[in-house]
């Protein structure tokens, strides 16, 4: 069993509602929805830390690549609830951020889990060290450090 994640972690939490074109016919969120729910909150993390993404990044050439996406599933949303997506940085690698992330509905954790970028040449696809400008926007702002 998957440990839910805890609200408190997260300074970046993002609002959403479910729409009817996100439930399966059982009436629960298509689990794949929850991957763009996480791309909202990702979007939202960095337009809150001043980014502007992937513009900034592009500008030099460069762009993230999702290289591994992981979610576990606590507990079904369905349509209409009102759900907060909370986005961190959990890992600054050399040239990769890690996002975790965590999605309530009130109290309830639903989904928990991480998605993985990679910065790379926008021709090339070959990775390249984060610029330091963002290391540090992204240590301003995370409650808890992450690693490194």
């Amino acid at each position: 069993m998957t440990t839910a994640p805890q609200r408190g972690d997260f300074r970046h939490r993002q609002p959403l509602r479910v729409r009817w074109a996100e439930v399966d016919p059982q009436g629960i969120v298509f689990n794949g929805n929850y991957l763009t729910y996480a791309d909202v909150g990702i979007t939202e993390y960095f337009r809150a830390i001043g980014v502007a993404f992937p513009g900034e990044l592009a500008a030099d050439g460069a762009e993230f690549f999702a290289v591994k996406t992981l979610l576990n599933y606590l507990a079904p949303a369905h349509f209409d609830d009102l759900l907060e997506v909370g986005i961190r940085v959990s890992r600054l690698g050399r040239s990769s951020m890690t996002f975790s992330l965590g999605i309530w509905r009130g109290d309830l954790a639903l989904t928990a889990g991480e998605i993985v970028y990679v910065l790379a040449e926008t021709a090339s696809r070959r990775s390249r060290p984060l610029p330091d400008w963002l290391r540090e926007k992204v240590r301003a702002t995370e409650i808890l450090p992450a690693e490194e």
